[in-house]
């Protein structure tokens, strides 16, 4: 089930978490069709766009500075040292380490539904300064644990602030003015912030590939899913967490990206999305389950995040669904 749900997510181009589709390559200026290569120089950051336009196996792919990784377009297996295979789809992002060799396939590039993967590259300096200046003025609600960047839960779903974020990094450094690479150093910095807070949100949601949440909002997270389907109240939640109502409010934000009424949704969703893979709910049955106050404002939210109905989007997943092997 869990498949289906990735290929429908990166399926739908409404998509919030998904990137904007950069213009492909004309015919006459593609040099190869596996992993032809734009590239946009700054100072401090470089931007890479791929496409690929057929099927391939073990493509390498290495970079000598840090990159982030975030697909566009189509489906690669990627493969990186000391992790499984996996597949990877729009609406995701990869981080690696400077000087990872990459071997990538693509089973379903076609010239007419090619593969699209940008790669941005940053200074060292970027990524460090950033955290130090986190940890300084900024530290972590946990008192003793320090933001820090972990490439070991490189492989992330975005969400909808880092795909935002993502998006204006890719328009500063195809754009011609002037000011740009003051532009990309000060959306760098964001950039990072944003991947920081989506991979310890990784850690609290438990899919995370490696490490684990230990600050002071796991408890109160794991009430909210054992309670979703109750009307959750801002207060009980504030002493789940030992902090004052506009203290929950500020530090979780500032540690996940996300406010708690935001997370409370995404829960709801998670669990709705999962529902509405069985033909047998209504709707309506699934807007109750989850805790929405009404099946208006279910169809309404789930909309404004998924990029489609509620509706929409069970008939999306049965249709992938394959038919049981006769016998």
């Amino acid at each position: 089930m869990s498949g289906n749900l990735r290929n429908f997510s990166t399926g739908n181009a409404t998509h919030m978490s998904l990137l904007k589709h950069i213009q492909l390559t004309a015919p006459k200026n593609l040099l190869t069709d596996v992993e032809n290569r734009s590239v946009y120089n700054l100072n401090h950051c470089e931007l890479n766009v791929f496409e690929t336009y057929r099927p391939a196996e073990k493509v390498q792919l290495t970079f000598h500075d840090m990159v982030i990784t975030s697909m566009v377009r189509g489906k690669k297996v990627m493969h990186l040292p000391n992790t499984e295979q996996f597949d990877y789809f729009p609406g995701e992002t990869v981080l690696a380490p400077a000087g990872t060799r990459m071997f990538i396939d693509f089973p379903e590039a076609m010239a007419m539904s090619p593969t699209q993967c940008i790669a941005l590259t940053l200074d060292n300096d970027c990524l460090t300064n950033t955290i130090n200046y986190l940890n300084e003025y900024h530290p972590r609600s946990n008192h003793g644990e320090k933001w820090n960047f972990n490439f070991k839960t490189g492989h992330l779903k975005n969400s909808n602030s880092l795909a935002e974020v993502i998006n204006k990094m890719v328009t500063i450094c195809t754009e011609t003015t002037t000011t740009k690479d003051i532009l990309a150093d000060l959306t760098m910095k964001e950039l990072v912030v944003r991947l920081v807070q989506q991979q310890y949100l990784n850690q609290l949601d438990g899919i995370a590939q490696v490490g684990s949440y230990s600050g002071p909002f796991q408890q109160m997270a794991n009430y909210i899913r054992e309670h979703l389907h109750d009307k959750l109240d801002i207060t009980l939640l504030s002493r789940k967490a030992c902090m004052s109502r506009t203290q929950l409010f500020r530090t979780f934000k500032r540690e996940f990206g996300i406010t708690p009424v935001q997370f409370i949704t995404k829960e709801r969703l998670k669990i709705a999305k999962e529902l509405l893979c069985s033909s047998k709910y209504t709707v309506q049955q699934v807007s109750m389950e989850t805790g929405f106050d009404d099946v208006n404002n279910f169809i309404k939210v789930f909309k404004k995040t998924e990029g489609t109905t509620p509706g929409g989007y069970r008939v999306k997943i049965l249709s992938q669904v394959p038919e049981p092997s006769k016998q």
